[in-house]
């Protein structure tokens, strides 16, 4: 019988071999056994299966409330199974060695989180949850990260010794004290993972709402960014009471003007909404709030405020505390004091923070404008905190400015990392122990250096304050994503997606998640969610052609969408030059690949779309040379281009997605001892443990390098990993990519392309 198949038809058998063996003093609650068929996997004549599912403790983070707010806090790097046990002695010890670890583990996690109520007990079904699912895909538990240690257990008979039965005992009860205790704590969490998270809209828990934007009633229409910054600032409040879900910025706003609110709570997930108005007049402004029901569409509290225009932000206050106090919310006395808080004393300094923060936004979510927007929110930033030096929010934002003209490349120098650097300080000298300092921390660790492990520190101490933020599980997604944790990723963009419903650029960071660790079932799903959205970007239409091309080598969905994107907007050319080229490459219609290069405006494009290696325009053409049968041609292109590339190189000699490029260029050129030098050197300064993306993208070029000199054995090698790896080579990719032409006709490439067809 194999494993995962036998759970409910053999759990008799098991239910009477445990309660046999757990017979001398173990005390179960009588549901229990239910939960039995979930955990010991198979049972027969000659024996059972003993499944125990280990899992590491992070960093903790601080605790949620709702039962849907699954623990984060227990995330671990990977599983494992810990049972080993047969008839020897040693055996035996070893596996009681290993059960005594294991609940020391437990052990010392229970006394963190018992102060923190449930939060052990759905740590304590996460583990064997997990196992359940990918147990049915060998193949997917390998792909993220987990690893399975079975070992055969003989039944235990009267004659056996003392110590089988103790094994026998300690793994059953270790396993049913994790499994019984979610299983009848927390009945939300019974649901399959796979069914809940399909569900087509978002539950809605009772404390939860949305801040929709507050209708601007001045005469000066410029007075709308006034009437944004309350409803900012209502929502920030709100959002750091953990106790609340409260659905971010980014989603909300799409509902401007009137709406209809059951529609509305429906799609964000919400049970309830703020909406409200404002008007400023001379030196005065009023502000009405309505709280609504949004499954019934009552009002359940309203208030007018007519006050001196200083005091906006004292009525902010009362708006969030009267609305949490309705909500029936739980706030503690640090998330008192941070709703009472005031961003600035300064209005006008507070306005210009207000037009700055969405050009930011524009720019990094939806890279509308780069080269101005951002400039144009440092220099309002900066006039804002001329006007008020302690605006500690602006410092944090002026910050991000900073490390997204860094990350997009309109500056990328050190001296634009050190003027992020420089805000970042002022706002902690203002505030340490604020959420938003460590959340600018963390986004600069991320984008001005890539340091994963600092900038994951800086988002867990932001949570602490900042429960509801998307951004912050969304960044710790995409590090998870980094360091080859697949599971934990998708885990955290999921939660991301549940507090910003509505943002296209977290679905794409989701649904592109999913691609790369071939959960296309799942990809697909979200990307269709993200088709239903009023995006603003490209991305949302083209991932799901990127799904049918990399689960089923089929290039025509991406060929039309491109097509229809480009015939809407004729401008979006240069934008979709790299898509447009590789689809002709795939098709082998070298002339659609000359009409895309001749849009092609930009230094590099990227070479697979999933890590850093870029190819350059010289190189480019070379393979449309080649591919039209021109050597002569294909060997000018490529020397030009490894010209430009050794420079590159020299520049940035550490830089392994470069030099696996230059590689790359030898290869073509038949320079096979730089091409395999380059390669390995490439492997040995980013190999996959350092980053999942970067790393594996790396492999993949090093394999197309050892295939173009001759290497067929270590580029099936390599192949064969990376036919494994997330991110690595998909089924459209090994169908249609020319590069791994050498290999095509070798029984174990032909073998690799059978494992990775559709099922």
């Amino acid at each position: 019988m194999k494993l995962g198949e036998s759970g409910i038809q053999e759990n008799r058998k098991v239910r009477g071999l445990v309660a046999h063996d757990l017979a001398s003093g173990v005390h179960l609650p009588k549901p229990a056994t239910k939960v039995i068929s979930l955990v010991l996997m198979c049972c027969h004549e000659s024996g059972v299966w003993i499944i125990l599912v280990n899992r590491v403790k992070t960093t903790p983070v601080p605790p949620r409330r709702e039962a849907e707010r699954r623990d984060e806090s227990f995330a671990s790097t990977r599983w494992t199974m810990v049972i080993e046990a047969v008839d020897s002695a040693t055996a035996s010890a070893h596996a009681l060695k290993a059960l005594s670890e294991l609940c020391q583990t437990y052990w010392r996690a229970y006394a963190h989180a018992d102060r923190e109520k449930g939060r052990f007990r759905s740590f304590l079904l996460r583990a064997p949850k997990h196992f359940i699912a990918d147990t049915r895909d060998h193949g997917r538990s390998l792909r993220r990260g987990g690893g399975v240690i079975l070992a055969r257990l003989k039944r235990c008979s009267t004659q056996a010794g003392g110590a089988h039965r103790a094994v026998v005992a300690l793994a059953a009860a270790a396993i049913l004290v994790a499994g019984a205790a979610a299983f009848f704590v927390f009945p939300l969490l019974r649901i399959h993972p796979a069914t809940a998270r399909s569900a087509s809209n978002p539950a809605r828990p009772e404390k939860s709402i949305a801040v929709l934007p507050f209708e601007n009633l001045s005469d000066d229409p410029d007075d709308a960014f006034f009437a944004d910054g309350v409803q900012d600032d209502v929502l920030t409040k709100l959002a750091k009471i953990s106790d609340l879900k409260v659905i971010s910025h980014t989603s909300v706003m799409h509902y401007r003007g009137k709406q209809d609110l059951r529609k509305v709570g429906k799609a964000l997930g919400v049970s309830h909404v703020l909406e409200g108005t404002v008007r400023r007049f001379g030196g005065k402004v009023h502000i009405n709030a309505k709280l609504v029901n949004t499954r019934t569409n009552t009002h359940l509290w309203a208030q007018e405020y007519d006050r001196h225009l200083n005091e906006v932000f004292a009525i902010e206050t009362d708006v969030a505390q009267s609305t949490a106090n309705r909500l029936g919310a739980n706030v503690s006395a640090h998330e008192q004091i941070a709703i009472q808080e005031r961003p600035t004393k300064d209005l006008v300094a507070y306005d210009l923070y207000v037009r700055a923060t969405p050009l930011i936004e524009e720019s990094l979510y939806y890279g509308l404008s780069s080269e101005t927007n951002l400039f144009k929110a440092v220099e309002l930033l900066n006039q804002a905190l001329t006007r008020d030096p302690v605006f500690l929010l602006a410092y944090c934002q002026l910050a991000r400015a900073h490390d997204g003209i860094y990350w997009t490349g309109l500056d990328h120098t050190p001296g634009r990392l050190e003027l992020a650097k420089s805000a970042i300080n002022a706002a902690s000298r203002l505030n340490p122990d604020s959420g938003e300092v460590h959340l600018a921390s963390a986004l600069h660790f991320y984008y001005g250096y890539l340091d994963y492990d600092r900038a994951r520190d800086e988002l867990n101490i932001a949570l602490r304050t900042m429960p509801n933020n998307a951004r912050i599980f969304e960044l710790n997604g995409y590090i998870d994503r980094r360091q080859g944790h697949w599971d934990d990723a998708e885990h955290k963009l999921e939660r991301a997606m549940e507090l910003d419903p509505r943002n296209d650029d977290v679905f794409f960071g989701a649904g592109f998640t999913y691609l790369c660790s071939r959960d296309y079932k799942r990809a697909r799903e979200i990307s269709d969610r993200g088709l239903a959205l009023p995006t603003k970007s490209n991305y949302a239409r083209l991932l799901p052609a990127w799904i049918d091309f990399h689960e089923r080598a089929d290039c025509r969905p991406w060929h039309d969408v491109l097509e229809k994107i480009l015939a809407e907007n004729p401008a979006s050319a240069r934008d979709l030059t790299r898509g447009r080229f590789f689809v002709s490459l795939y098709e082998r219609d070298p002339v659609a690949a000359e009409r895309a290069l001749a849009t092609l405006d930009y230094p590099v494009m990227n070479a697979r779309g999933i890590g850093n290696v870029k190819f350059s325009p010289a190189y480019a053409h070379g393979l449309v040379a080649r591919m039209k049968g021109n050597a002569a041609g294909a060997y000018a292109a490529f020397s030009a281009a490894r010209a430009q590339q050794e420079g590159v190189v020299r520049a940035a000699p550490d830089d392994a997605s470069k030099l696996c490029f230059l590689g790359l260029i030898d290869a073509s050129l038949s320079r096979k001892e730089e091409a395999l030098r380059e390669g390995r050197k490439a492997i040995e300064l980013l190999p996959v443990t350092k980053d999942a993306l970067n790393g594996t993208e790396v492999l993949y070029f090093c394999a197309v390098i050892y295939a173009w000199t001759g290497e067929r054995d270590q580029a099936i090698a390599q192949l064969e990993t990376l036919a494994k790896l997330p991110a690595g080579a998909s089924y459209g990719e090994i169908c249609l990519d020319p590069f791994w032409d050498p290999l095509r006709g070798d029984p174990r490439f032909e073998k690799i392309v059978v494992s990775l067809a559709p099922k």
